[in-house]
């Protein structure tokens, strides 16, 4: 069996996919220096070592890349957050990007046989371009400092793939939720601030009418979709839409919520916010080649995002 590294690994995102990972691995080194992750997160497991690590501390990563040398290295740390992104630009860039170019570059540097590399990126690459639904070859339009790290940091894992004969694979996440996405959090998804709001009886603020729509995609499918890219062969030095392609306005989802929990959510009306986009949908034909195939519909998803938090 094989080893992985897992950058941000106490996250959301990452939590889940280790969930997975102890299945199928024998190790499991996770890096998380627990800025928006919880050690509590992680599966209890004598496979996983955490380490409580900055990706921005060059030194010890290059230490734990040539001392444990990984078969295989998902690369989902990140500040995740547009706003802070545009408060704290260059703070924000060393994480977003510097960081994991000097991870690629010590993989090629020291000719480390790392099987495949994955890299997370967003949907925030496609910016305000109306052009729906979303294609991985729709023009590009980060209009941020967080949309312009993720764009350039798949450039450079793609091209190192191709310059240096790493085998590298990036994934565009759309709007991702489900269990262990913590709604406190400044940079939680919208999901998590309606499901909190109606578990604790707050009003929620919704911008605007309602009508705007997203593609929501549950976390069990997005770790569906990163396993199945790491195990093809054929996907590789390329970039994958991670979603469902199907689109759901908020007015719709707050619906679904009032449904499962048989309560009424307590809306706050807001003006629309300047520079929030209207719609957003995925075409997941590409991923969808490869064999990857959503599970979870809005309603089953939220439902068993809504147990979790029991």
């Amino acid at each position: 069996m094989a080893t992985a590294l897992v950058t941000g690994g106490a996250g959301f995102i990452g939590s889940n996919l280790i969930e997975e990972l102890v299945k199928i691995t024998d190790k499991v080194m996770v890096v998380d220096d627990l800025s928006m992750g919880l050690e509590s997160n992680l599966p209890v497991s004598d496979k996983i070592i955490f380490y409580e690590k900055s990706i921005t501390d060059y030194s010890f990563m290059k230490r734990l890349l040539l001392d444990e040398r990984p078969d295989y290295v998902y690369l989902l740390a990140a500040v995740a957050s547009v706003a802070d992104s545009i408060d704290r630009p260059l703070e924000t860039h060393e994480i977003n990007q510097n960081a994991n170019l000097f991870i690629l570059d010590t993989i090629r540097v020291n000719k480390l046989p790392v099987k495949k590399i994955l890299f997370s990126s967003s949907a925030a690459v496609y910016g305000d371009d109306p052009t729906l639904p979303k294609v991985e070859t729709t023009m590009v339009r980060p209009l941020t400092p967080y949309a312009i790290d993720k764009f350039a940091t798949e450039r450079f894992v793609i091209d190192y793939g191709n310059l240096y004969g790493l085998n590298t694979v990036c994934v565009r996440f759309f709007n991702v939720y489900g269990p262990r996405q913590n709604p406190k959090s400044p940079y939680s998804g919208v999901l998590s601030l309606i499901s909190n709001a109606i578990i604790n009886d707050k009003q929620f603020t919704l911008f605007g009418d309602g009508s705007q729509t997203r593609d929501f995609v549950f976390v069990g499918d997005v770790v569906q979709a990163l396993l199945l890219l790491m195990k093809t062969p054929s996907a590789s030095h390329d970039v994958y839409n991670v979603a469902t392609g199907t689109a759901s306005s908020l007015a719709d989802i707050i619906q679904v919520f009032e449904k499962l929990t048989h309560k009424k959510i307590a809306l706050k009306l807001q003006p629309p916010r300047s520079g929030d986009i209207k719609d957003s949908l995925a075409d997941i034909s590409k991923l969808s080649k490869l064999g990857y195939q959503p599970q979870f519909d809005v309603e089953h998803g939220v439902a068993v995002y809504l147990e979790s938090l029991k």
